[in-house]
């Protein structure tokens, strides 16, 4: 089999990210509708300052705790607490300390993928965080490059595609986001792997489109050794 470049999304990927997020936005919309919002509309709001503060913030535990702090205070208006300012500070806390699960298969299948092919973890989100993340996760040796961006659009592959000198024919992006994972790497001329998360991002789903690459659809990490 001929030698391939994997770029391999990280969280939701190859651990467990969202659902930390999820929990936490959950006890969020409990501790609010005291204020007579129903849950929809408070989800619906927070998605809407997230959106907000990324464009000017980026990505992160730093840029999720100031959208909830947003978001309350918006919703809250003079009836607004510092205690509560207090517990979303707190939250944040342990989000950034929860270690990394590492999904099923994961671990198992990086050691029968680097034998045979090249492999760089490709994750956005604020830079030391996201280190920190991969770090802890123990599955640093498996790549010959870790490259952290800020956003992973068309023009962030193609720097990579030139950076690492990736024979598009033979590049692969693997992730579980359409966003920011598929879409954008079948624009750019790369092949991608679409593995579902059940609990993916709000605001990483979109419609998958087409590109000029190959698109494989997978229900695990695992079934990845079945191709590659």
């Amino acid at each position: 089999m001929a030698r391939h470049t994997l770029l391999i999304d990280a969280d939701d990927t190859l651990w467990e990210n969202n659902i930390f997020f999820e929990q936490a936005i959950d006890d969020f919309i409990t501790k609010l509708e005291h204020l007579g919002y129903t849950r929809e509309y408070i989800r619906h709001i927070l998605n809407e300052t997230e959106r907000r503060n990324i464009r000017h913030h980026g990505y992160g535990v730093r840029s999720f705790r100031r959208s909830l702090e947003d978001t309350y205070l918006k919703l809250a208006g003079n009836m607004a607490r510092r205690e509560v300012i207090k517990e979303i500070e707190h939250v944040a806390a342990e989000l950034e300390n929860t270690p990394p699960h590492v999904l099923e298969g994961v671990p198992e299948t990086l050691v029968y993928l680097a034998k045979r092919h090249r492999l760089i973890l490709l994750s956005k989100g604020e830079p030391a965080e996201q280190a920190a993340k991969v770090e802890r996760s123990g599955l640093q040796p498996y790549f010959e490059a870790i490259e952290i961006v800020l956003e992973k659009d068309a023009h962030t592959y193609v720097r990579v595609i030139e950076q690492f000198k990736i024979v598009k024919t033979h590049g692969w992006m693997v992730g579980n986001s359409p966003h920011s994972d598929i879409n954008p790497a079948l624009q750019s001329g790369l092949n991608a792997v679409f593995i579902p998360h059940s609990a993916t991002w709000e605001l990483e789903k979109s419609e998958l489109e087409s590109g000029t690459g190959k698109l494989l659809i997978l229900s695990t990490f695992r079934e990845l050794r079945s191709h590659f």
